[in-house]
């Protein structure tokens, strides 16, 4: 029982608890996945040797952040760093929009607290592809003589950036790597996990080449193509997922619900506002499902910073707003917020282009859809004619006092998942283009081969069916 971690911090089962009963529902949820990792999941061993070499790209908040000064690690640590946050400056160059926090690793196993065994993230990924997988894991600075086959290397990144940056910084690792092997013609295959998914795609498409500004139809170039032989995209949000609409406007905070408690890391709505790349996980124009208090259809526009304004979703007309900035970045919020939207929307409209065409990298999608999956909300306004947005299935009363079941919601809201990434959002079923295929999944994009397994989102990597089809495909031709 591993923790997909935005996904619990905002659970009824959380939010329901006091901090205490929090802890006891940690500890012995930690005991029974330390009590399951004893079964490691197996795939086949390959039996085979020259293998290309492999790039595994986890996804969001899937690598630890450290201060490059102190060496602190601020992420993943339960305890708040006194010194640092998560929290990045904000202006209009979002390039410039740094701190001292840099990406060391990627975490493979955690510790909530210090009385609690080791949780498991990507570590079960790392041992199956050195047993059964063959695989030994290289270093980028100085990888081995034979670090162009049976070699896997990960990469991590700061999750809170521009996702066109650390795609770039791919590319140009990637070349790196190429000319310390003396392989300039090596092509890597990359597993990429949900968002490290978009990372990889953007590389493989546009190379290191950034996001041009304006409306000008984009075309990919394929330029990064020359650096990679097949993609694996495990629980990607091909078109966007509802949760970062609903961390953008409500936040995280561990200890249950809004409460901020001081010693414990959280990711406030303040916070979240900061990171870019939290925007560009938004549902895809044309793709977000929104219902109004009769529960009909609405549509709205989640890249125009109006609706967010009419809603009360816009950090910047929070009460708290100017506690929480500093004149400067209250002065810079709103030309910001723009930037990071239209970046975002221009960010997907790059992912969509061309997306039924053939691909000039053999992709190849893993998931699951076997979970109850979040995949719209409700926004309507209470007795008081205050408008409220609803992320869950709680039950809640129309400005008129009549109620809607959480039965209803659950029905409405809720749909075939990994828990996180709808099937939909995983498929591109519902982009333009979108056509069925013989295997009766319908995709816009097209993609080798379809896989599901059970599984929820974080797990994915870790389950046994997902780790027999990528060993299968990793070493087909």
């Amino acid at each position: 029982m591993r923790f997909e971690i935005f996904a619990l911090f905002n659970s009824k089962t959380i939010r329901s608890f006091s901090f205490l009963a929090f802890l006891a529902f940690l500890s012995v949820a930690v005991f029974y996945q330390t009590a399951s990792a004893q079964t490691i999941a197996q795939g086949p061993p390959t039996g085979q040797k020259g293998k290309p070499p492999v790039i595994v790209i986890p996804g969001l908040i899937g690598s630890e952040l450290v201060n490059k000064e102190t060496d602190e690690v601020v992420w993943f640590d339960l305890q708040r760093s006194k010194t640092d946050d998560l929290r990045l400056p904000i202006s209009t160059n979002l390039e410039k929009n740094r701190d001292n926090l840099v990406p060391r690793d990627i975490l493979r196993n955690i510790k909530y607290l210090r009385f609690l065994p080791e949780t498991e993230i990507y570590q079960k990924l790392a041992a199956s592809l050195e047993i059964p997988g063959d695989y030994k894991e290289g270093k980028w600075d100085a990888p081995s003589e034979n670090g162009f086959q049976d070699t896997y290397y990960v990469f991590p990144y700061d999750w809170r950036l521009d996702n066109v940056e650390n795609a770039r910084l791919l590319v140009r690792r990637l070349a790196e790597l190429k000319t310390k092997l003396k392989r300039p013609g090596l092509k890597f295959n990359i597993v990429a996990h949900s968002m490290g998914g978009l990372i990889a795609r953007y590389a493989a498409m546009y190379g290191d080449t950034d996001l041009p500004n304006g409306t000008r139809r984009l075309i990919p170039t394929w330029a990064g193509a020359k650096h990679i032989n097949k993609i694996f995209l495990v629980g990607t949000p091909n078109e966007g997922s509802i949760s970062s609409l609903n961390a953008l406007v409500k936040g995280y905070a561990l200890g249950g619900g809004g409460i901020n408690i001081p010693f414990i890391q959280s990711l406030s709505k303040y916070d979240m506002f900061t990171l870019p790349a939290i925007f560009q996980l938004l549902p895809h124009s044309g793709t977000i499902r929104v219902f109004d208090e009769n529960l009909k259809p609405l549509k709205i526009d989640i890249y125009n910073p109006e609706t967010w304004e009419k809603y009360g979703w816009a950090v910047y007309d929070d009460p708290k707003f100017s506690k929480e900035f500093t004149i400067q970045e209250q002065a810079q919020a709103k030309a910001y917020f723009r930037v990071v939207l239209s970046r975002a929307k221009r960010f997907h409209q790059a992912l969509d282009a061309n997306i039924n065409a053939k691909s000039a990298v053999p992709i190849y999608l893993l998931g699951s859809e076997c979970k109850p999956t979040l995949d719209g909300m409700v926004i309507y306004r209470d007795e008081k004619f205050r408008w409220r947005t609803l992320f869950d299935a709680d039950e809640f009363k129309r400005s008129d006092g009549t109620k809607v079941s959480g039965k209803e919601l659950k029905e409405l809201l809720f749909v075939k998942g990994d828990g996180v990434v709808t099937q939909r959002s995983f498929l591109t079923s519902t982009l333009t283009g979108a056509k069925p295929r013989k295997d009766g999944f319908q995709t816009a994009l097209l993609a080798q081969h379809v896989s599901f397994a059970c599984g929820v989102h974080n797990e994915l990597l870790s389950n046994a069916e997902v780790q027999n089809r990528l060993f299968i495909d990793l070493v087909s031709k």
